[in-house]
Protein backbone atom coordinates (compact mmCIF):
# COMPACT_ATOMS: atom_id res chain seq x y z
CA UNK A 1 0.00 0.00 0.00
CA UNK A 2 2.92 2.35 0.66
CA UNK A 3 5.09 1.40 -2.31
CA UNK A 4 4.31 4.50 -4.38
CA UNK A 5 4.56 6.88 -1.43
CA UNK A 6 7.90 5.37 -0.49
CA UNK A 7 9.10 5.75 -4.07
CA UNK A 8 7.99 9.40 -4.08
CA UNK A 9 9.74 10.10 -0.79
CA UNK A 10 12.90 8.38 -1.98
CA UNK A 11 13.06 10.43 -5.21
CA UNK A 12 12.36 13.63 -3.25
CA UNK A 13 15.16 12.95 -0.80
CA UNK A 14 17.64 12.01 -3.51
CA UNK A 15 16.86 15.20 -5.44
CA UNK A 16 17.39 17.33 -2.35
CA UNK A 17 20.66 15.52 -1.62
CA UNK A 18 21.86 16.08 -5.21
CA UNK A 19 22.06 12.35 -5.90
CA UNK A 20 20.04 12.75 -9.13
CA UNK A 21 21.35 15.00 -11.88
CA UNK A 22 18.38 15.02 -14.26
CA UNK A 23 14.76 14.13 -13.46
CA UNK A 24 12.25 13.73 -16.32
CA UNK A 25 8.70 14.50 -15.20
CA UNK A 26 5.21 14.94 -16.65
CA UNK A 27 3.14 16.44 -13.85
CA UNK A 28 4.45 15.07 -10.57
CA UNK A 29 7.45 17.01 -9.20
CA UNK A 30 6.65 19.75 -11.70
CA UNK A 31 4.69 21.53 -8.96
CA UNK A 32 4.45 21.18 -5.19
CA UNK A 33 8.07 20.15 -4.70
CA UNK A 34 11.01 22.11 -3.29
CA UNK A 35 14.73 21.41 -3.53
CA UNK A 36 16.86 24.53 -3.23
CA UNK A 37 19.72 22.97 -5.23
CA UNK A 38 17.60 22.67 -8.40
CA UNK A 39 18.77 25.26 -10.90
CA UNK A 40 17.48 24.41 -14.40
CA UNK A 41 14.09 23.48 -15.86
CA UNK A 42 13.84 22.28 -19.46
CA UNK A 43 10.26 22.87 -20.68
CA UNK A 44 8.67 21.03 -23.61
CA UNK A 45 5.09 21.45 -22.50
CA UNK A 46 2.39 24.12 -22.88
CA UNK A 47 2.34 25.70 -19.43
CA UNK A 48 -0.11 28.44 -18.47
CA UNK A 49 -1.09 30.62 -15.53
CA UNK A 50 -0.60 29.08 -12.06
CA UNK A 51 0.87 25.88 -13.52
CA UNK A 52 3.54 27.91 -15.30
CA UNK A 53 4.40 29.97 -12.21
CA UNK A 54 4.60 26.90 -9.99
CA UNK A 55 6.72 24.97 -12.49
CA UNK A 56 9.13 27.86 -12.95
CA UNK A 57 9.33 28.18 -9.17
CA UNK A 58 10.95 24.73 -8.88
CA UNK A 59 14.23 26.38 -9.87
CA UNK A 60 14.16 29.83 -8.28
CA UNK A 61 14.62 28.94 -4.61
CA UNK A 62 17.60 31.03 -3.50
CA UNK A 63 20.26 28.80 -1.97
CA UNK A 64 23.21 31.14 -1.38
CA UNK A 65 25.12 33.92 -3.12
CA UNK A 66 26.03 31.46 -5.89
CA UNK A 67 22.49 30.35 -6.70
CA UNK A 68 20.44 33.55 -6.80
CA UNK A 69 18.14 32.66 -9.68
CA UNK A 70 16.71 29.76 -11.67
CA UNK A 71 17.33 28.93 -15.31
CA UNK A 72 14.41 28.11 -17.65
CA UNK A 73 15.15 26.61 -21.07
CA UNK A 74 12.05 26.54 -23.29
CA UNK A 75 11.50 24.37 -26.36
CA UNK A 76 8.13 26.05 -26.92
CA UNK A 77 7.22 29.70 -27.29
CA UNK A 78 5.98 30.55 -23.80
CA UNK A 79 6.86 34.25 -23.78
CA UNK A 80 3.25 35.48 -23.91
CA UNK A 81 2.09 32.84 -21.42
CA UNK A 82 4.90 33.85 -19.07
CA UNK A 83 4.10 37.57 -19.28
CA UNK A 84 0.37 36.89 -18.79
CA UNK A 85 1.04 34.74 -15.71
CA UNK A 86 3.35 37.34 -14.17
CA UNK A 87 0.77 40.07 -14.79
CA UNK A 88 -2.05 38.01 -13.26
CA UNK A 89 -0.29 36.75 -10.15
CA UNK A 90 2.02 39.69 -9.57
CA UNK A 91 2.29 43.01 -11.36
CA UNK A 92 1.99 43.63 -15.08
CA UNK A 93 5.07 45.88 -14.78
CA UNK A 94 7.06 43.34 -12.79
CA UNK A 95 8.61 41.57 -15.76
CA UNK A 96 11.95 43.31 -15.26
CA UNK A 97 12.00 42.23 -11.63
CA UNK A 98 10.84 38.63 -11.98
CA UNK A 99 12.86 37.78 -15.09
CA UNK A 100 16.62 38.02 -15.41
CA UNK A 101 18.04 40.53 -17.87
CA UNK A 102 19.69 39.63 -21.13
CA UNK A 103 23.29 38.56 -21.62
CA UNK A 104 24.14 41.84 -23.36
CA UNK A 105 22.73 43.89 -20.48
CA UNK A 106 24.80 42.07 -17.87
CA UNK A 107 27.87 42.17 -20.11
CA UNK A 108 27.65 45.75 -21.40
CA UNK A 109 25.52 47.42 -18.70
CA UNK A 110 21.96 48.71 -18.55
CA UNK A 111 19.72 51.45 -17.16
CA UNK A 112 16.93 50.28 -14.85
CA UNK A 113 13.36 51.59 -14.65
CA UNK A 114 14.41 54.23 -12.08
CA UNK A 115 16.97 55.64 -14.48
CA UNK A 116 19.94 54.26 -12.54
CA UNK A 117 22.86 53.11 -14.67
CA UNK A 118 24.43 49.72 -13.90
CA UNK A 119 27.86 49.09 -15.35
CA UNK A 120 28.37 45.81 -17.15
CA UNK A 121 31.01 43.12 -16.82
CA UNK A 122 33.19 44.49 -19.64
CA UNK A 123 33.45 47.96 -18.08
CA UNK A 124 34.25 46.56 -14.62
CA UNK A 125 36.99 44.27 -15.96
CA UNK A 126 38.46 47.15 -17.96
CA UNK A 127 38.64 49.25 -14.78
CA UNK A 128 40.17 46.34 -12.86
CA UNK A 129 42.95 45.78 -15.39
CA UNK A 130 43.77 49.50 -15.56
CA UNK A 131 43.76 50.28 -11.84
CA UNK A 132 44.99 46.94 -10.46
CA UNK A 133 47.37 45.33 -12.99
CA UNK A 134 48.57 41.91 -11.90
CA UNK A 135 51.91 42.04 -10.11
CA UNK A 136 51.46 45.44 -8.48
CA UNK A 137 50.81 45.65 -4.74
CA UNK A 138 47.68 47.35 -3.43
CA UNK A 139 49.03 49.46 -0.60
CA UNK A 140 46.52 52.00 0.68
CA UNK A 141 43.42 51.07 2.66
CA UNK A 142 41.25 53.06 0.24
CA UNK A 143 42.66 51.16 -2.75
CA UNK A 144 42.15 47.84 -1.00
CA UNK A 145 38.51 48.66 -0.26
CA UNK A 146 38.01 49.64 -3.88
CA UNK A 147 39.55 46.38 -5.10
CA UNK A 148 37.43 44.29 -2.72
CA UNK A 149 34.25 45.94 -4.02
CA UNK A 150 35.32 45.78 -7.67
CA UNK A 151 36.36 42.12 -7.66
CA UNK A 152 33.24 41.20 -5.69
CA UNK A 153 31.07 42.92 -8.33
CA UNK A 154 32.92 41.08 -11.10
CA UNK A 155 32.46 37.75 -9.30
CA UNK A 156 28.71 38.36 -9.07
CA UNK A 157 28.46 39.08 -12.78
CA UNK A 158 30.68 36.10 -13.68
CA UNK A 159 28.34 33.93 -11.63
CA UNK A 160 25.39 35.10 -13.75
CA UNK A 161 27.15 35.19 -17.12
CA UNK A 162 28.63 31.70 -16.72
CA UNK A 163 25.13 30.33 -17.38
CA UNK A 164 25.49 31.57 -20.98
CA UNK A 165 27.61 29.62 -23.48
CA UNK A 166 28.82 32.86 -25.06
CA UNK A 167 30.69 33.83 -21.93
CA UNK A 168 33.40 31.22 -22.52
CA UNK A 169 34.68 33.35 -25.40
CA UNK A 170 33.91 36.72 -23.78
CA UNK A 171 35.34 36.30 -20.28
CA UNK A 172 38.21 38.81 -20.90
CA UNK A 173 40.21 37.19 -18.07
CA UNK A 174 42.34 34.08 -18.41
CA UNK A 175 42.28 31.30 -15.83
CA UNK A 176 45.60 32.62 -14.51
CA UNK A 177 44.18 36.14 -14.22
CA UNK A 178 41.21 34.87 -12.21
CA UNK A 179 43.49 32.87 -9.90
CA UNK A 180 45.80 35.84 -9.38
CA UNK A 181 42.95 38.20 -8.48
CA UNK A 182 41.33 35.56 -6.26
CA UNK A 183 44.66 35.16 -4.47
CA UNK A 184 44.81 38.91 -3.79
CA UNK A 185 41.17 38.83 -2.66
CA UNK A 186 41.81 35.93 -0.27
CA UNK A 187 44.88 37.64 1.17
CA UNK A 188 42.90 40.82 1.84
CA UNK A 189 40.10 38.76 3.38
CA UNK A 190 42.55 37.19 5.82
CA UNK A 191 44.06 40.58 6.60
CA UNK A 192 40.80 42.47 7.09
CA UNK A 193 39.19 39.70 9.09
CA UNK A 194 42.13 39.37 11.44
CA UNK A 195 41.69 40.18 15.12
CA UNK A 196 43.63 43.41 14.74
CA UNK A 197 41.27 44.83 12.13
CA UNK A 198 38.18 43.63 13.98
CA UNK A 199 39.24 45.67 16.98
CA UNK A 200 39.73 48.76 14.85
CA UNK A 201 36.22 48.42 13.37
CA UNK A 202 37.44 49.68 10.01
CA UNK A 203 35.96 46.85 7.91
CA UNK A 204 32.27 47.34 8.68
CA UNK A 205 31.64 48.62 5.15
CA UNK A 206 33.64 45.85 3.45
CA UNK A 207 31.77 42.78 2.23
CA UNK A 208 33.57 39.72 0.92
CA UNK A 209 31.93 37.29 -1.54
CA UNK A 210 33.62 34.15 -0.23
CA UNK A 211 30.86 31.80 -1.45
CA UNK A 212 31.50 33.03 -4.98
CA UNK A 213 35.23 32.48 -4.48
CA UNK A 214 34.57 28.87 -3.42
CA UNK A 215 32.47 28.40 -6.56
CA UNK A 216 35.57 28.76 -8.76
CA UNK A 217 38.20 27.27 -6.49
CA UNK A 218 40.43 24.32 -7.32
CA UNK A 219 40.74 21.05 -5.41
CA UNK A 220 43.60 18.77 -4.42
CA UNK A 221 43.38 16.69 -7.61
CA UNK A 222 44.01 19.82 -9.66
CA UNK A 223 47.02 20.70 -7.50
CA UNK A 224 48.44 17.16 -7.68
CA UNK A 225 48.10 17.21 -11.44
CA UNK A 226 50.34 20.30 -11.47
CA UNK A 227 52.73 18.62 -9.03
CA UNK A 228 52.95 15.63 -11.41
CA UNK A 229 53.82 17.99 -14.27
CA UNK A 230 56.41 19.65 -12.04
CA UNK A 231 57.95 16.28 -11.18
CA UNK A 232 58.05 15.19 -14.84
CA UNK A 233 59.44 18.50 -16.17
CA UNK A 234 62.83 18.14 -17.84
CA UNK A 235 64.09 21.72 -17.51
CA UNK A 236 64.48 24.03 -14.54
CA UNK A 237 62.69 26.84 -16.41
CA UNK A 238 59.66 24.61 -16.92
CA UNK A 239 59.72 23.62 -13.23
CA UNK A 240 59.78 27.28 -12.18
CA UNK A 241 56.81 28.00 -14.44
CA UNK A 242 54.78 25.10 -13.05
CA UNK A 243 55.79 25.99 -9.47
CA UNK A 244 54.34 29.46 -10.06
CA UNK A 245 51.14 27.86 -11.37
CA UNK A 246 50.93 25.77 -8.19
CA UNK A 247 51.42 28.79 -5.95
CA UNK A 248 48.85 30.74 -7.95
CA UNK A 249 46.26 27.95 -7.68
CA UNK A 250 46.85 27.54 -3.93
CA UNK A 251 46.53 31.27 -3.34
CA UNK A 252 43.23 31.41 -5.26
CA UNK A 253 41.54 28.78 -3.08
CA UNK A 254 40.61 29.41 0.58
CA UNK A 255 40.67 25.67 1.28
CA UNK A 256 44.03 25.08 -0.38
CA UNK A 257 45.68 28.00 1.43
CA UNK A 258 45.47 26.09 4.72
CA UNK A 259 47.39 23.25 3.06
CA UNK A 260 50.11 25.39 1.47
CA UNK A 261 52.88 24.15 3.77
CA UNK A 262 51.76 20.53 3.25
CA UNK A 263 52.01 20.86 -0.52
CA UNK A 264 55.30 22.73 -0.40
CA UNK A 265 56.84 20.16 1.96
CA UNK A 266 55.60 17.35 -0.28
CA UNK A 267 57.16 18.94 -3.38
CA UNK A 268 60.44 19.32 -1.51
CA UNK A 269 60.36 15.60 -0.62
CA UNK A 270 60.04 14.41 -4.23
CA UNK A 271 62.83 12.42 -5.82
CA UNK A 272 63.28 11.27 -9.45
CA UNK A 273 61.83 7.90 -8.42
CA UNK A 274 58.75 9.34 -6.72
CA UNK A 275 55.20 8.38 -7.68
CA UNK A 276 53.19 11.52 -6.96
CA UNK A 277 49.83 9.83 -6.30
CA UNK A 278 51.10 7.06 -4.03
CA UNK A 279 53.73 9.18 -2.29
CA UNK A 280 51.15 11.89 -1.57
CA UNK A 281 49.02 9.30 0.24
CA UNK A 282 51.96 8.19 2.36
CA UNK A 283 52.99 11.79 3.04
CA UNK A 284 49.51 12.87 4.19
CA UNK A 285 49.19 9.61 6.14
CA UNK A 286 52.24 10.56 8.18
CA UNK A 287 51.40 14.24 8.60
CA UNK A 288 47.86 13.69 9.82
CA UNK A 289 49.17 11.21 12.39
CA UNK A 290 51.90 13.58 13.56
CA UNK A 291 49.71 16.68 13.75
CA UNK A 292 46.94 14.87 15.60
CA UNK A 293 49.44 13.54 18.13
CA UNK A 294 50.83 17.06 18.56
CA UNK A 295 47.33 18.47 19.08
CA UNK A 296 46.55 15.81 21.69
CA UNK A 297 49.84 16.42 23.53
CA UNK A 298 49.57 20.22 23.40
CA UNK A 299 46.03 20.25 24.78
CA UNK A 300 46.66 17.27 27.10
CA UNK A 301 43.63 15.43 25.71
CA UNK A 302 42.77 11.82 26.44
CA UNK A 303 44.52 10.05 23.53
CA UNK A 304 42.20 7.18 22.63
CA UNK A 305 38.89 9.06 23.18
CA UNK A 306 40.31 12.01 21.21
CA UNK A 307 41.23 9.78 18.24
CA UNK A 308 37.80 8.17 18.29
CA UNK A 309 36.19 11.61 18.40
CA UNK A 310 38.21 12.87 15.43
CA UNK A 311 37.47 9.67 13.52
CA UNK A 312 33.73 10.18 14.11
CA UNK A 313 34.01 13.79 12.88
CA UNK A 314 35.64 12.64 9.66
CA UNK A 315 32.95 10.05 9.06
CA UNK A 316 30.12 12.50 9.83
CA UNK A 317 31.69 15.31 7.79
CA UNK A 318 31.74 17.96 10.53
CA UNK A 319 33.05 18.62 14.04
CA UNK A 320 30.35 17.81 16.60
CA UNK A 321 30.36 20.47 19.32
CA UNK A 322 27.04 19.78 21.04
CA UNK A 323 26.45 17.17 23.69
CA UNK A 324 29.17 15.68 25.89
CA UNK A 325 31.50 14.35 23.18
CA UNK A 326 34.05 17.17 23.43
CA UNK A 327 33.90 17.22 27.22
CA UNK A 328 34.77 13.52 27.20
CA UNK A 329 38.17 14.10 25.63
CA UNK A 330 39.25 17.05 27.80
CA UNK A 331 41.84 16.54 30.53
CA UNK A 332 40.74 16.48 34.18
CA UNK A 333 40.20 20.04 35.28
CA UNK A 334 38.72 21.32 38.59
CA UNK A 335 35.68 23.49 37.80
CA UNK A 336 36.34 26.01 40.56
CA UNK A 337 40.13 26.11 40.61
CA UNK A 338 41.61 29.57 40.03
CA UNK A 339 42.73 29.91 36.42
CA UNK A 340 40.90 26.74 35.48
CA UNK A 341 38.31 28.03 33.01
CA UNK A 342 36.88 24.78 31.62
CA UNK A 343 34.55 26.53 29.15
CA UNK A 344 37.44 28.47 27.65
CA UNK A 345 39.54 25.31 27.46
CA UNK A 346 36.71 23.53 25.67
CA UNK A 347 36.38 26.35 23.14
CA UNK A 348 40.14 26.40 22.50
CA UNK A 349 40.08 22.66 21.85
CA UNK A 350 37.09 23.00 19.51
CA UNK A 351 38.87 25.71 17.53
CA UNK A 352 41.97 23.55 17.11
CA UNK A 353 39.91 20.50 16.16
CA UNK A 354 38.07 22.52 13.52
CA UNK A 355 41.35 23.77 12.12
CA UNK A 356 42.69 20.20 11.99
CA UNK A 357 39.46 18.96 10.37
CA UNK A 358 39.39 21.71 7.73
CA UNK A 359 43.05 21.11 6.93
CA UNK A 360 42.75 17.37 6.29
CA UNK A 361 39.12 16.40 5.67
CA UNK A 362 39.00 16.98 1.91
CA UNK A 363 42.30 15.19 1.34
CA UNK A 364 41.65 12.36 3.82
CA UNK A 365 37.85 11.99 4.14
CA UNK A 366 38.14 8.41 5.47
CA UNK A 367 39.55 9.79 8.70
CA UNK A 368 41.42 7.70 11.25
CA UNK A 369 40.78 4.63 13.31
CA UNK A 370 41.95 3.80 16.80
CA UNK A 371 45.09 2.16 15.44
CA UNK A 372 46.12 5.00 13.20
CA UNK A 373 45.34 6.29 9.77
CA UNK A 374 43.21 4.25 7.43
CA UNK A 375 44.37 3.71 3.86
CA UNK A 376 43.48 6.64 1.64
CA UNK A 377 42.39 6.63 -1.98
CA UNK A 378 45.05 7.61 -4.50
CA UNK A 379 44.01 10.91 -6.10
CA UNK A 380 43.10 10.72 -9.76
CA UNK A 381 45.60 13.53 -10.47
CA UNK A 382 43.33 14.93 -13.16
CA UNK A 383 42.51 18.63 -13.52
CA UNK A 384 39.09 19.63 -12.22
Amino acid sequence: MQKFQNYYKDVSLRMKNREIDILIVVNMFLTGFDATTLNTLWVDKDLRMHGLIQAYSRTNRILNSIKTYGNIICFRNLEKATNDAIALFGDKDAKGIVLMRTYDEYYNGYTDSRGERHRGYAALVDELLKIYPIGERILSEKAQKKFIWLWGAILKLRNILSAFDRFQQDSLLTERDVQDYCSIYNTLHEKWRSEEHEKEDINDDVEFEMELISNIEVNIDYILNLVSKYHDAHTSDRQVEIKNDIERAIGASPKMRSKKDLIEDFIASLTPQSNVGLDWNAFVHERIRTELDNLINDEKLKPEPAKRFVNDCFHEGYVETSGTAVAGILPPMPRFQKGGNRDQKKQDVIDRLRGFFNRFYDICPEGIDEGGIQEMRAPSAKPV
